[in-house]
């Protein structure tokens, strides 16, 4: 029996998806002003016959599932070890940071054994992605090229080729023939997506969908697109930059703040094997402000620069700017070092920058920041061998961190002597460990301030 279809008027919000019987205002949901739009909205109603009987979990037979595994290692690493078949792929991004082109590479490198894959586009031509491969000397009778809108026509276009692999760019210029709003409207992106994740899950065909992003820098459409797929990575980057960073927010089947480094060149995304070296090649020496601090990205430490500028304003207008870090939390440590140092913040402009474009969100990076402050503040220098790391607490204790041995792994690779940590987290290092490093130990703001300044 096929499933009954009943259409009904809805107003839908475009910021988060929330569905509405009437119009309203404000939507109550995200709080989002004049975002709520009336649309054709149909349901369908799966007839009882085709319902499956629930299984006892022992009973459920375990599948032996193998990844498609590429040979770009920074995107295996990003996806846990490669692609699962019949898995879902969100790709966010600012237009132009060359999500198109990510896709064609890694379309590229699967193309390799001898497997048919289908890219479907809604925003180019075939003349036009032709015109980029050539570019990315990518020259492969696998690759298949699509220039179908029709959710309802690239399903059975993808049943009858059978690929390893589809890739819709973009889902926000999907369709379907049995919803009336336009291509782009929350409805048609979360029914299209619908549609799409019915195909991978009923045939193991792993999907891969490309999303615009919005101001705010989040997934277009509604919130329940990133809660549909497997899995969402970010590409980040500036434009004006070369490199482009592929970060997961949400894996199914592997870690998650995980992250793929990329240079971009004439010829295409070029992988980063080596980031740290990469963040900290042009780091001033001997230079106030500047610190080094290692971050866990993921399962990979990464060393990366803090730098920060403290200078005089005008009473009143002090200004508070973080770029590559949390801002309120660079206001909670303003706060904490005028409070428990006692220095005189409150008429500086204070601006925090992660170097090298990477955004760090662990509470590792307080030490760090702190350390930057008081240098650019005081107009010392930090010793460039050394490296911090340590989150600070509203009393002024540091406090520990996980990981600390990858960390001091990766900063004796990369050559640094001396690693100012939390006091409690000296039981985490090895005998070893502590005899290839200098460790300096540190309990709260005050004996940091003494150690490194002072005097002052």
């Amino acid at each position: 029996m096929p499933p009954s279809k009943k259409t009904q008027t809805v107003f839908i919000c475009s910021q988060c998806g929330y569905e509405s019987r009437k119009w309203l205002g404000q939507c109550p949901d995200c709080s989002a002003w004049d975002t709520l739009s009336e649309q054709q909205q149909v349901r369908q109603k799966a007839s009882r016959a085709t319902s499956r009987k629930p299984e006892s979990l022992q009973a459920v037979k375990e599948k032996e599932t193998t990844r498609l595994v590429t040979s770009i290692h920074e995107m295996d690493r990003v996806l846990g070890g490669g692609i699962v078949p019949g898995s879902m792929i969100l790709i966010g991004g600012d237009p132009g940071i060359g999500k198109s082109t990510l896709i064609l590479q890694l379309l590229a490198a699967l193309s390799g054994q001898d497997k048919q894959l289908l890219y479907v586009t809604g925003e180019e031509s075939a003349q036009q992605i032709r015109m980029r491969a050539e570019r990315l000397k990518i020259d492969s009778p696998h690759i298949y090229i699509s220039t179908e809108n029709c959710v309802e026509s690239i399903i059975e276009l993808a049943r009858d080729m059978q690929p390893v692999l589809l890739a819709v760019d973009s889902i926000q210029t999907m369709y379907s023939e049995e919803i009336g709003s336009a291509p782009g409207s929350v409805t048609q992106v979360r029914e299209s997506t619908a549609r799409l994740l019915t195909l991978a899950k009923s045939r193991d065909l792993p999907v891969l969908l490309v999303g615009h992003v919005t101001k705010d820098g989040s997934i277009a459409g509604p919130r329940v697109l990133e809660h549909m797929v497997d899995t969402v990575l970010y590409f980040e980057g500036d434009r004006g930059q070369v490199f482009r960073i592929v970060r997961t927010v949400k894996n199914r089947f592997g870690s998650t703040n995980e992250i793929g480094v990329f240079e971009m060149k004439e010829n295409g995304l070029a992988e980063v094997t080596n980031p740290s070296a990469l963040f900290l090649a042009e780091r001033p020496v001997n230079v106030p402000g500047s610190v080094v601090m290692p971050s866990i990205e993921g399962t990979r430490p990464i060393l990366v620069e803090v730098q920060a500028l403290v200078s005089r304003s005008s009473p009143g207008n002090a200004r508070r700017t973080a770029i590559g870090a949390d801002p309120q939390r660079l206001a909670l440590l303003t706060a904490v070092l005028e409070k428990k140092l006692g220095v005189t913040l409150f008429d500086h402009d204070i601006f925090l920058n992660i170097a090298g474009g990477i955004r760090i969100d662990e509470p590792a990076l307080d030490l760090g920041m702190v350390v930057a402050l008081l240098s650019s503040l005081f107009e010392k220098t930090i010793d460039p061998a050394t490296v911090v790391c340590g989150e600070v607490g509203l009393a002024g204790e540091i406090r520990a961190v996980g990981q600390m041995e990858m960390r001091l792994r990766e900063a004796e690779r990369l050559g640094f002597s001396t690693f100012i940590m939390p006091e409690s987290s000296m039981r985490q290092i090895k005998g070893a460990g502590k005899k290839r490093m200098r460790c300096v130990p540190v309990r709260t703001v005050d004996g940091l301030a003494d150690h490194l300044f002072q005097g002052e």
